[in-house]
């Protein structure tokens, strides 16, 4: 159950789908509210920031993707968890939408089920209380109670799933994980996302470790997977 404050944000331009999708969020008692627009949408983030955004790609005006972008620039929404809504099921469409800022994506038709199971895993995993600690592995520190990384001094942003990402291979530095290991401790168990999601995230992780030349402790283990090495 949410509070009265916490809702999830819809933002589709077909009426039909909005409504679709706001009856299976009333049927999971989850609050929530409704724009056509990004320009709609962006007034009513600014009002009360939502829980999460549900995004639909093509819209007039402003794309999804566009939008996504806008919002992992902002500070107040940089970490807001989105999942996007799209017809467009060719892989590369995939890829960019995921390296847009979202989190997990839904190609249409979908279930109103399995949508609920993406909102609920996203949100198990954005709500999730992780241990106050700081790990620093050369001169690459993270500040898992506020959020916060570092390398060589210099601030790193990174969205909620790349800070997940890094936790985890900081945690077990120098232990290799498959894909499927990855999304079982990243993402948890049961939640449907593919492998290759797993390396869209790894691959923006590295880029933005590039600003304090620590990319490379991210290496790939030809066929078993990703590390994190301490080396």
């Amino acid at each position: 159950m949410t509070s009265e404050t916490d809702y999830i944000l819809v933002i589709d331009d077909e009426r039909a789908i909005r409504d679709m999708v706001c009856m299976a969020l009333s049927q999971e008692q989850f609050n929530y509210q409704q724009a056509s627009d990004a320009h709609k949408a962006e007034v009513l983030i600014k009002q009360t920031s939502p829980q999460l955004i549900l995004l639909d790609w093509m819209m007039p005006g402003i794309s999804g993707i566009d939008f996504a972008r806008k919002l992992r620039r902002m500070p107040e929404t940089e970490n807001i968890p989105i999942i996007m809504l799209t017809a467009k099921t060719e892989e590369e469409h995939i890829v960019k939408g995921l390296e847009s800022g979202v989190d997990d994506y839904l190609t249409k038709p979908f279930s109103p089920r399995e949508l609920v199971a993406r909102i609920k895993a996203l949100l198990r995993r954005s709500n999730s209380e992780v241990k106050k600690d700081t790990i620093n592995i050369n001169n690459l520190v993270i500040d898992t109670g506020s959020h916060r990384v570092e390398g060589n001094g210099q601030a790193i942003e990174l969205g909620p799933t790349e800070f997940k990402l890094l936790q985890f291979f900081m945690e077990n530095p120098d232990r290799v994980f498959s894909r499927e290991q990855v999304l079982n401790n990243v993402w948890g168990d049961n939640v449907y996302v593919e492998e290759r999601t797993v390396d869209v995230h790894i691959r923006r992780l590295r880029k933005a470790l590039e600003t304090t030349q620590h990319q490379d402790m991210v290496q790939t283990v030809r066929g078993s997977g990703y590390r994190l090495s301490n080396k």
